[in-house]
Order: C-alpha cells, then sequence, then structure tokens
C-alpha cells in the first residue's frame, strides 16, 4: 500500500474530559501501510517523510473517522412502506415489506454513511431472519457490500429464540386471533422460528468465514436481540459464546416503556437486573437504547463495565422516549452513537446525529450536566469504537492505530465568517455537514476522494436499485403485506393495559408539573 500524509488546518487526534482535545494546528499525520506512523506539525513531517502523496491542505480539518455503532439496513423501513408508529407497532409493520437486494440496500446506506465521515458500521442483522437455509447467503451479500466499498464492518446476526412478534409467547398471541388470521399468521411466525442450536452454529461459520478478512476490516460479534426475543437459556449460552471466542455482544434492552412492563412481568425486577443475575453484565456488553433505565439500573451497568449506545433519533421517530444521557455519562458510562434504522431526515447522516444529540439532552440550567460537543464527538469516535471489534486500532489518531480518518474542507465551517475564538470542535458539531467531507480514509486508503467514491460507482448502484424497486409486488410479498396490515390492530390490543404511571413516569422530569 502506499504511503501518504494527511495535512489539514487542525488535526484532531482524540478528545479528552467535557471540553479538551489534542489538536495539532497545521499538522499532518503520516501513514504507511495503514497506520499512522507519526503525528506532528505538516512542515516537520514534510522534511522527515516522503510520502507518496499529500491529501488535504491547510484549508482542511483532519479528524478520526465516525462510528456508527447501531445500525440494521440499508432503505429506511419509512421508504418501504411501513409508518413510524410506535415500536411495538412498527416492529410488527416490519414484517410486511417487501424484499430487497441485501447486497444493493446495504451500499445503499454505506454511501450516506460514508459521506458524513462514518468509517467504521456496527451491522446488527436480525430482519425477518429465516428460514436458516438462507442466512450465510444474506451474510454473504451485506458483507460483501462492505468488503465493496471498503468500510470496516463489526457484523452481528441477532438472536431471537422466541416472542417473534409481540412481548408474549406466539402461539398464545396466534389463539387470539380470528381464524382468518390464525392460520397465515403461524405459518409465517413457523417459519421465522429457528432453534437456538442453529443460531449458534451459524455464529461459529460467520466467524471463521468472515472474522479478520477482507484485509482486515471485518470482525464479527454476537447480538441477543432483546430480552424479549431471547430465553434465558439463549442470554446464558450468548454469553459463553462471547467468552469462548473473545468478541463482544450487542443487545437492544429497554427501549420503550413496554419492554420496561415486559421485564417486570417475566422477571419481577428489571431488564437491567436480571441480565446482572445471569452473570451477562460486563465490558464485553454494549446495550442499545436503554431510553427506560432506572437509576439503580445505571449504576449497575456503571459498575460492570458495560457500554452504552444512543440512538436518539430512532428513539424519537418511534415514540420510545428520551434515553436519560446527561446521567449515564455522569455515572462514567462510555457512551456510543447509533443512527439505527434512519435518522431525523430519513438518512444516515452521523454530523446530525451528533448535533441532534448535543441539543437533546441541554435541560434546562446552567450547570455543568449537559453533553459538549467535545463528549459528543467522543461518542462518534473513541467509544464508538469501543462498541466493536476494532476497540484497539480505531477510534482516534495516534501512532500504531489504523490510518482511519475524515478530512472536511474548513471553509466549509467557517465562511463567510466564524470568530476565531470558536473551538474546532464546536465549530464540527454545530455546523459540520456531509457536504464538507471531502476524503475519508479507510486503513489509509481513500474510499471517498473529492466527494467520489473510489471503489464503487454509486450512480450505477442507485440505478440498478431503484430498477429493481420499480418492479410490483410480488404475490407473495402483498400476501405479507396486507396480512400484517389485518394483524396491526389485533397486536395493539395486545399491549393494552400494560403502561401504568410507576412504568411511564423517568426517574427525572424536565419540565415542572404545576
Amino acid at each position: 500500500m502506499a504511503s501518504s500524509l494527511i495535512r489539514g488546518k487542525y488535526v484532531i487526534c482524540k478528545v479528552s474530559g467535557r471540553t479538551g482535545a489534542e489538536i495539532v494546528h497545521d499538522g499532518a499525520v503520516f501513514q504507511r501501510d495503514g497506520t499512522i506512523v507519526e503525528i506532528g506539525p505538516y512542515q516537520t513531517l514534510a522534511q522527515k517523510y516522503r510520502p507518496d502523496e499529500v491529501i488535504g491542505s491547510a484549508e482542511h480539518v483532519v479528524m478520526p473517522g465516525f462510528v456508527n455503532s447501531h445500525h440494521h439496513q440499508g432503505l429506511t423501513p419509512f421508504q418501504l412502506g411501513s409508518p413510524a408508529y410506535p415500536l411495538e407497532l412498527w416492529l410488527a409493520s416490519s414484517l410486511g415489506v417487501r424484499d430487497v437486494d441485501l447486497y444493493l440496500d446495504t451500499l445503499y446506506s454505506a454511501f450516506e454513511m460514508v459521506e458524513s465521515g462514518v468509517t467504521t458500521v456496527q451491522h446488527l442483522h436480525g430482519w425477518r431472519p429465516g428460514p436458516a437455509t438462507e442466512w450465510p447467503d444474506l451474510a454473504e451479500r451485506i458483507l460483501s457490500a462492505y468488503r465493496d466499498i471498503g468500510m470496516r464492518v463489526s457484523y452481528s446476526f441477532a438472536v431471537c429464540d422466541q416472542n417473534l412478534l409481540v412481548y408474549g409467547a406466539d402461539g398464545d398471541f396466534v389463539k387470539r386471533l380470528p381464524p382468518t388470521l390464525a392460520a397465515p399468521m403461524e405459518a409465517m411466525l413457523r417459519a421465522l422460528d429457528v432453534p437456538l442450536r442453529e443460531y449458534m452454529d451459524f455464529f461459529e461459520h460467520l466467524w471463521q468465514r468472515w472474522d479478520r478478512d477482507a484485509g482486515g476490516r471485518t470482525r464479527v460479534q454476537l447480538a441477543p436481540a432483546n430480552l424479549h426475543w431471547c430465553s434465558d437459556e439463549a442470554l446464558t449460552m450468548l454469553g459463553e459464546y462471547a467468552a469462548r471466542y473473545g468478541v463482544g455482544l450487542h443487545m437492544h434492552l429497554l427501549e420503550s416503556a413496554y419492554q420496561k412492563a415486559y421485564a417486570r412481568r417475566r422477571t419481577g425486577s428489571t431488564a437491567i437486573r436480571h441480565l446482572h443475575e445471569l452473570g451477562l453484565l460486563g465490558p464485553q456488553l454494549t446495550l442499545g437504547h436503554g431510553v427506560w433505565l432506572t437509576e439503580d439500573d445505571i449504576d449497575l451497568v456503571a459498575q460492570s463495565g458495560a457500554l452504552f449506545c444512543h440512538n436518539a433519533s430512532s428513539n424519537l421517530r418511534l415514540r420510545s422516549g428520551i434515553a436519560p444521557l446527561n446521567h449515564v455519562t455522569a455515572r462514567g458510562v462510555p457512551v456510543a452513537l447509533g443512527i439505527d434504522e434512519a435518522g431525523l431526515n430519513d438518512d444516515r447522516d452521523m454530523l446530525q446525529e451528533m448535533r441532534l444529540v448535543l441539543a437533546l439532552h441541554r435541560t434546562p440550567g446552567m450547570g455543568d450536566d449537559v453533553p459538549t460537543a467535545a463528549q459528543v464527538v467522543r461518542m462518534a469516535t473513541e467509544y464508538g469504537a469501543r462498541t466493536t471489534g476494532f476497540a484497539r486500532e480505531i477510534g482516534t489518531l495516534e501512532a500504531g492505530k489504523a490510518a482511519d480518518l475524515a478530512v472536511m474542507n474548513w471553509r466549509h465551517l467557517a465562511y463567510p465568517y466564524l470568530d476565531r475564538e470558536v473551538p474546532v470542535i464546536e465549530a464540527l458539531v454545530q455546523r459540520g455537514r456531509p457536504a464538507g467531507i471531502e476524503t475519508v480514509l479507510v486503513a489509509g486508503e481513500a474510499i471517498l476522494r473529492d466527494g467520489r467514491f473510489a471503489r464503487v460507482d454509486k450512480t450505477a448502484a442507485l440505478e440498478e436499485l431503484a430498477a429493481a424497486l420499480r418492479a410490483p409486488l410480488r404475490p407473495d410479498e402483498q400476501a405479507r403485506r396486507d396480512l400484517i396490515r389485518r394483524v396491526i390492530p389485533h397486536v395493539r390490543r395486545f399491549y393494552e393495559g400494560w403502561l401504568d404511571q410507576t412504568t411511564t413516569d423517568p426517574f427525572y422530569d424536565l419540565n415542572s408539573r404545576r
């Protein structure tokens, strides 16, 4: 591989504390064979090394590549006709969307991520997973797309061994349906039901086939899908496999108030307490969403060393609520950021997600208990890296780490005027847009150069995707959609009476009750 010197007016190496950051002014990063060799003043490195090329200039900002720590698919559910229901109805409705080519679908969201500076994605695959005989091909198409575009991917195939439609046994729910719906719904759920052993066998297949493959840009992890989707047997087995293979776990948890209620019904306690008793809480576990954590839950998470992934846009779109981010960070829990299904603009814009997180948690008052721009950048870089299989290689710019960087035009942030006392970290979060990202490097390779993808023809790939979706729904797709639309009212009735004042009131209040 070629060597390069990546130059910037500012080189943002890493964040330290609430407001501090290691920044080299008029600096540069010298990388060789995909690894950072040295970071320092541009003139010093330019005289010391003879790079094959120079990227950037004195009018650019160089920063670590962002990590999207929670992602599922390309075309958003909204694009596929699934309305922005409350989460539990939305989960059911997603079973009725049409089939999409997963290679092209993955490229679609990868284009958007890279264009906003994302170099690594935590891909959680669990969308209509059955039958198991198709899993290797589905995973192959997704992982091939990331390989072809050049991104890093930490891939997990979500384990769901119970309660596939609602937070209760599938057979019991089907019995509540009228006969005209019960039979086809039972058939659909039966097709999605896969023995736990097959999930674990498939993980081993993925680990052997893909982990550390594709030039070191692929890692395989484990994903217990959620408490309601996993039996205690599954959770225990996943913990054992994580320890055996030395991989991380990423788990949706307490995304909605209904999930909080489910945990109390199932365990008599909280979801976090139950995971703690099973021995699953620990540094290897990332908790996605966590909107309905209690104060005691947060203490347990902090004591265990577990990680937290904040999905602000998704939580708002699906009426799940606002996660207690300020309380989580106050206890020292490392927090990553995930765009999940889509951001507020129905896309995968990490810069926008960072800005949302910064603004959403600015609670009334004048204390230092709200996020700073520096903290949000750390969530999108260093802490995001910890949730992936690349924790030691990415997230900060340091000698010996991978040369995963994004290069932004400074004029994009500062034109027509920006006061010289505004810190670059503040400007990045408050004013950064994908239009300012010019070049993105992964392992020293420019996968986006001057706004154009180097490995894949974006225009051709999107047109191929669009052409495939111009075809009408197949009869089986239409039948599936019609079935789910008829079942949605029954799903709504299933949850009647689940919530009460103690379930829905968070332990913090933003607004006066008087």
